[in-house]
């Protein structure tokens, strides 16, 4: 899959297909109902022999009106980081995905603008297939039958898929997002079609899991507010070839530690491997395992963060999170 950083109005980059099929959207966890609506698209691209493309907006407009109105907690908790949600896309067999960044120009585009400009001019969109709630242009104003109208005009097709259900249940990024936070991983997985999963580069941390006798894996994340929180079995993939290496993780900002440490309160992912490979032992302490890689996959969530009152209770709670995550394990 091709990935695009912005989008060079007049078409004048010769890396981008001058023909699409497109859907837009923010597609966080890009869930079953995102699915279905990629597997869409992607047959409509071929019935016209372009490529398919997806348009996604970083950041969330949520999250840039939240910043411009010094209002943080109107900005939505995120499902999936971007590298989470580019891997997803192209899991679905797209062509090409621009990442729109959402800023003022956008922000104040008017729907005919943003049809002209972007859309024809700049994608030379063939089709478009957006989802029934969608909405676009300066203060919302347009919606698909604005979108529709100038399609007609302009010689591209729009399509509108209606809501996917599953068992009775409208998948949704919102339905994910609650999922998550009541830790109900099994429904999470149900409208992910997926273990849930969260990937990153593994950073340097404080080395405190070492001293304490629980080395962990650490990914760090600048810019996210994530859906889910708390202590998780987990398995982890990228360390060895041949399988995924079962664990513990903590997912958030470590309510037992001293909020001035090298993290600075972000939020961490801090997975500890319940049976370290030797080989995996020895690359730890060589350093190599720094830089690498890895996907976590969030199977059962034990409890909430927790703050403990020292660290020998610490170290006995995560103990105790280690046996119940083999008692789940080998339930």
């Amino acid at each position: 899959m091709k990935i695009f950083h912005g989008l060079p109005i007049g078409g004048n980059n010769a890396t981008l297909a001058p023909a699409c099929a497109l859907t837009i959207g923010n597609f966080d966890g890009v869930h079953r109902g995102h699915q279905a609506m990629l597997a869409l698209l992607s047959s409509e691209a071929r019935q016209r022999g372009v490529p398919s493309c997806v348009m996604v907006f970083e950041p969330h407009p949520r999250d840039y009106f939240a910043q411009q109105h010094k209002k943080p907690e109107l900005a939505p908790a995120r499902i999936a980081t971007l590298r989470d949600k580019l891997a997803a896309l192209h899991a679905c067999g797209i062509d090409q995905c621009v990442v729109l960044p959402f800023d003022q120009r956008i922000a104040a585009q008017t729907p005919e603008s943003f049809i002209q400009d972007t859309l024809v001019t700049g994608l030379g969109v063939r089709y478009v297939l957006v989802g029934d709630d969608f909405r676009f242009g300066a203060k919302r104003a347009g919606d698909y039958a604005l979108l529709d109208q100038h399609g007609a005009a302009l010689g591209f097709d729009v399509a509108r898929m209606m809501s996917y259900e599953v068992h009775g249940l409208r998948v949704s990024s919102s339905a994910v997002r609650e999922a998550l936070s009541a830790g109900k991983l099994d429904e999470v997985a149900a409208l992910l079609g997926r273990p849930y999963r969260i990937s990153g580069h593994v950073v340097h941390g404080r080395k405190l899991g070492r001293e304490l006798g629980f080395r962990t894996l650490n990914l760090r994340f600048q810019h996210w507010k994530p859906a889910a929180s708390g202590i998780f079995v987990v398995h982890v993939h990228g360390l060895t070839p041949d399988r995924p290496i079962a664990g513990v993780a903590n997912l958030g900002v470590r309510p037992s530690l001293d909020p001035d440490d090298i993290n600075g309160g972000r939020v961490l992912l801090e997975t500890h491997c319940l049976d370290w490979p030797a080989s995996l032992v020895d690359t730890l302490e060589g350093g190599e395992a720094y830089g690498k890689i890895i996907a976590v996959d969030l199977l059962h969530k034990l409890h909430d963060e927790r703050k403990y009152d020292g660290l020998e209770a610490l170290i006995a709670g995560i103990e105790q999170d280690c046996v119940d995550a083999r008692a789940f394990l080998h339930a």
